[in-house]
């Protein structure tokens, strides 16, 4: 059996704990946050992707939706 340096599991749980929460803290201090001027770019650039997606959905709901009526009144 190895007797070793072994610490109470109470003991290392507590200190673990505290060992993560110091790191997330310096993770944080490490982060680069963007520029309003970025955040206003991107999100005019999410709007108008967004609307894009929507007028194109939007055209072929409308499209498919005349041609099954179509395809159906000819039944």
């Amino acid at each position: 059996m190895a007797t070793g340096n072994v610490k109470p599991k109470s003991k290392d749980k507590q200190s673990g704990i505290a060992k993560f929460f110091r790191e997330v803290m310096a993770e944080f201090k490490r982060i680069s946050w963007p520029s309003k001027k970025d955040i206003k770019k991107a999100s005019a650039a999410v709007a108008v992707v967004c609307t894009i997606y929507l007028v194109v959905v939007s055209g072929m709901d409308y499209i498919f939706q005349n041609l099954l009526d179509l395809l159906l009144k000819l039944k």
